[in-house]
């Protein structure tokens, strides 16, 4: 049998090829190593700057809090600000109102002394007409004026004074705090003792207080006020009305009315329903509003009611007043409420009674 010889050449060249074959296997698995050694590496870097990453969002979301929490602070800063800068400029007007009243008693005063000054003898006969008319002048409820009765109309600065049976209807809304609806806002907030100190209310106070004086003695008299509700500010157990001849009810009802505190809405048909409970009715009425009601019976008008809409109350309430009574307004104006100057002088003259929208200095 013949056998084939064995070429040195085949051997060499399979052993090349096997060895460079596992060259590239061995190649390939240290490339293999030193990648995975470096994703390793990659991701701890990642997972590092990842948890860098997660504390700088944790820090921005502290600030951030921190932030609105400094907003918040700053926010009630600034409301409160703004409510007292209210107060300081409504006390202000206050303070105003009273420094004319004294340059005017002062300037009174001054003219006094020069005229008395002039005649000795006529300041002796000045100062016992003086002194007779100041004691005529401490009794209170004194009145000078004649009522001539029901239906005949006698004025004073604009106003009927008299009556048998007299009723003052004072509004103590809210509203009655001040004239911009933006400052009642602020107001309605403020302490009760803040708010009876009111520019406003204090004009209301001082007018009922000089109504009070020229109430005539023989008169009866009643103060109620009204918002939401109606009653009076004083009463004596089973007596309707109160005696102006007596010293100790005017002063009792016009203290208490000092201490009255506005708030609330205006319900005028509740005022008027509370005439009707009188018996005997009144004879002569003062009413003292600053605008048409924004509550009436059933349905409500929500926050917000239109100049529309309180001209339909005020309407209703009207059904509710009892007939043949003079109406006497004193309105104090208020901001948005463009109707109600005309629909209270509608009142007033249909009832026989005046109309009167007093200045910011007055009485």
């Amino acid at each position: 049998m013949r056998r084939d010889s064995i070429s040195p050449f085949s051997l060499a060249f399979l052993d090349v090829m096997f060895c460079g074959f596992g060259a590239v296997i061995l190649f390939f698995m240290i490339i293999n190593a030193n990648t995975h050694g470096r994703q390793q590496q990659i991701n701890h870097l990642a997972q590092a700057q990842a948890r860098e990453l997660d504390k700088a969002v944790l820090t921005g979301q502290k600030h951030l809090a921190q932030l609105n929490n400094s907003r918040r602070t700053l926010h009630d800063e600034l409301t409160q600000t703004q409510a007292r800068a209210a107060e300081i400029i409504e006390n202000t007007r206050t303070d105003k109102i009273q420094l004319v009243r004294q340059r005017a008693a002062t300037a009174a005063q001054l003219q006094a002394v020069e005229a008395l000054k002039a005649d000795l003898k006529s300041l002796e006969e000045a100062y016992k007409r003086l002194e007779g008319s100041a004691t005529r002048a401490q009794i209170p409820g004194q009145h000078r004026r004649h009522f001539a009765g029901p239906g005949q109309r006698q004025y004073l600065t604009g106003l009927k004074m008299g009556g048998a049976r007299i009723l003052i209807l004072v509004d103590s809304s809210a509203s009655m705090l001040a004239d911009r609806i933006v400052n009642v806002l602020r107001f309605r907030n403020l302490s009760a003792d803040t708010r009876v100190r009111a520019a406003k209310w204090q004009q209301v106070l001082y007018t009922v207080d000089w109504i009070t004086t020229r109430i005539p003695p023989a008169s009866k008299f009643q103060i109620y006020t009204f918002n939401t509700t109606s009653a009076p500010v004083y009463e004596v157990a089973g007596k309707p009305w109160l005696d102006a001849g007596d010293v100790r009810h005017l002063n009792t009802a016009v203290a208490n009315f000092y201490a009255t505190v506005p708030q609330q809405g205006t319900n005028l048909r509740r005022a008027f329903q509370s005439i009707s409970a009188l018996s005997p009715p009144p004879d002569n009425i003062y009413l003292l509003t600053d605008g048409l009601p924004t509550q009436g019976e059933g349905r409500s008008f929500g926050t917000k009611v239109t100049a529309k809409a309180r001209k339909k109350l005020f309407r209703q309430a009207l059904t509710a007043l009892p007939r043949g009574i003079p109406v006497n307004i004193i309105l104090f104006p208020m901001e948005g409420d463009p109707d109600a100057a005309s629909e209270y002088w509608k009142l007033a003259q249909r009832t026989n009674g005046a109309f009167f929208s007093p200045a910011r200095d007055w009485p």
